[in-house]
C-alpha cells in the first residue's frame, strides 16, 4: 500500500495540478496536517481491538512521528474544541527531559505536528500539555515507576521502552494505570532490544506490531548517514536492531551472545592454512523441509593449538532444497572458497549423502562424519572456542548469529532445527577440535 506522498512523488506534474485543483482551500490547508495521507504504512495504527501497538523500527524510520501523529488522533475531536476519543494520556520516556526534548518538543514530537489551532499548550511546572479541547497528557520517567502509582488514563504513549531501566517496574504500573474509558489503549515506539519486558508484550494475543528499517524514511534522512551507518554496521548484529530494526533475542544460558559474535567480528580474513564447507542435510528434500546449513569456515593452524584462529567466512545455507541443490549449493561454496575438504553429517541420509555430492563432482575431497552425542554437547567445545577469541566472523550471516544465540545448555529454543549451527559446529570440529585433540596426543615411539 502506497501513501499519498508516494503517489505525488511518482505522478506527472499534470496529476499533481489536478489533485491540487481539485481541492477546496479548507482541504488544501489542512493537507500539510492530514497525517494518512503523507504516513509510510508501519506509521499507521493496525485495524482490530488491539491493547497495544509496538512499532518497531531503526534509527530514524519515523517511530516518534508515528508515536506524535497517534496522541494526536487519540485527543482531537472534529474540530478544535470537540472532544475526542482519549481525555488523559500519559507520555512515558526514558527521562523527563528525554519525554520533554523529543515527544514533546522534538522535530517529530507533539508540538511539531501540531496545527496551530489544536497545539496544547505545555505547563512546564506541571509537566504536561493541555489541548484546547481539554485533554491532557502527562509526563513520566521510566526511572521513577512509583510516579505512575495513582494517575489513571485512558491512553499511553512509551518511547525506547527497550532502554528503560527499570522497564518492567514501569510498564507493570502503567497497565495499572491504563484504566479510563471503554477501551484504553497504549502505543510503544521502541528500536528493539534483547530484555524481557519488550519480549513479553510482544508475545501479548493483544499486542500488534508494525516494523520498518531505517530505509524505510529514508526521503527524511540525509544520504550521507545512510551510507555511512550501512558500510559501517551492515551485516552486524548491532546493524541489524539499531537499522534493520530488528529484535536479536538471546536465549537464556546461550551458548552464544550477541555481544560475543560482535567482538568477533572481522571486516576480512587473514591468511587461512585450510578451508571446509561443512553441510548439515535436512532430512527431506522439499518447500516445507529445514533448510540444508552449509558454513564456510578457514582456520590458520601453524604453531601449537593454542595458537590456532578460524574464521567464519560465509553461510551459505539453502531452505526448500532438493539433495541435488544443496548438494550443488555446497559444492559451489567449497570452488567459492578454495576449500580443501567438504564435510557433510550423514546421520540422515548415509551413504545417499556422498552419492549425491559425488554424482555432481566425482572428485570432491569429502568425510563423512556421524553424530555420536547430542547436539549441544556436540556445540559446548566449539562455544568455548569463541569464549576464547578464537573465532572470527565476517559479516553478512543474521540467520546463523541467531541460531547461535538461541542454542543453549538445554537445547536449541529456536524453531525448527539448528541447521546452520550443526553445519557450523562440523566445521570448526574439524579444523580445530579434533586435530587439536590429536596434536595433544602422547606419541608412542617404536623400539
Amino acid at each position: 500500500m502506497r501513501s499519498g506522498a508516494a503517489w505525488l512523488a511518482s505522478a506527472t506534474p499534470e496529476q499533481v495540478d489536478e489533485f491540487l485543483g481539485g481541492l477546496s482551500d479548507g482541504a488544501l490547508m489542512a493537507l500539510p496536517w492530514l497525517f494518512e495521507f503523507w504516513a509510510l504504512p508501519h506509521q499507521l495504527p493496525p485495524d482490530g481491538a488491539w491493547k497495544t501497538w509496538v512499532i518497531m523500527g531503526g534509527r530514524g524510520a519515523g517511530k516518534t512521528r508515528a508515536g506524535s501523529e497517534w496522541v494526536r488522533a487519540e485527543v482531537e475531536g472534529a474540530r478544535p474544541l470537540d472532544p475526542g476519543r482519549s481525555r488523559r494520556v500519559a507520555l512515558i520516556g526514558e527521562t523527563i527531559e528525554q519525554v520533554r526534548e523529543v515527544m514533546v518538543f522534538g522535530d517529530s514530537g507533539i508540538l511539531a505536528c501540531s496545527p496551530k489551532d489544536r497545539r496544547p499548550e505545555w505547563e512546564a511546572s506541571r509537566k504536561r500539555l493541555v489541548w484546547p479541547n481539554g485533554a491532557v497528557a502527562q509526563v513520566f520517567s521510566a526511572h521513577d515507576p512509583e510516579g505512575l502509582r495513582g494517575p489513571q488514563f485512558d491512553a499511553a504513549w512509551a518511547d525506547e521502552l527497550g532502554k528503560w531501566k527499570k522497564g518492567e517496574e514501569s510498564w507493570d504500573m502503567l497497565q495499572f494505570a491504563l484504566r479510563l474509558g471503554t477501551h484504553p489503549r497504549q502505543v510503544v515506539t521502541t528500536t528493539p532490544r534483547n530484555v524481557g519486558v519488550l519480549k513479553a508484550i510482544l508475545k501479548n494475543p493483544s499486542t500488534v506490531v508494525t516494523h520498518a528499517p531505517t530505509e524505510a524514511n529514508k526521503a527524511y534522512l540525509a544520504a550521507s548517514f545512510l551510507e555511512e551507518v550501512r558500510a559501517r554496521y551492515a551485516g552486524t548484529s548491532l546493524g541489524r536492531q539499531e537499522l534493520d530494526g530488528i529484535l536479536m533475542e538471546e536465549a537464556e544460558g546461550a551458548l552464544w551472545t550477541a555481544a560475543r559474535l560482535e567482538a568477533a567480528r572481522l571486516d576480512v580474513a587473514p591468511p587461512l592454512s585450510r578451508i571446509v564447507v561443512a553441510v548439515d542435510p535436512p532430512v527431506t528434500g522439499h518447500s516445507g523441509s529445514d533448510a540444508c546449513g552449509i558454513v564456510v569456515v578457514g582456520a590458520m593452524t601453524e604453531g601449537p593449538p593454542q595458537d590456532w584462529r578460524a574464521v567464519v567466512l560465509e553461510d551459505a545455507s539453502v531452505t526448500g532444497a532438493s539433495p541435488d541443490a544443496w548438494a550443488r549449493a555446497a559444492i559451489a561454496a567449497l570452488e567459492r572458497h578454495g576449500g580443501d575438504r567438504l564435510v557433510a553429517e550423514v546421520n540422515q541420509g548415509g551413504d545417499l549423502v556422498e552419492s549425491v555430492i559425488r554424482q555432481i563432482d566425482p572428485l570432491v575431497p569429502f568425510r563423512a562424519v556421524h553424530a555420536s552425542r547430542g547436539k549441544v554437547a556436540r556445540a559446548e567445545p566449539v562455544a568455548a572456542l569463541y569464549e576464547q577469541g578464537r573465532v572470527g566472523h565476517l559479516r553478512g550471516m543474521p540467520l546463523l548469529e541467531d541460531q547461535m544465540c538461541r542454542m543453549t545448555a538445554k537445547g536449541f529454543e529456536g524453531r525448527g532445527s539448528p541447521d546452520r549451527v550443526d553445519a557450523l559446529v562440523w566445521a570448526l570440529t574439524d579444523l580445530m577440535i579434533e586435530p587439536a585433540q590429536s596434536w595433544r596426543r602422547p606419541r608412542v615411539r617404536s623400539l
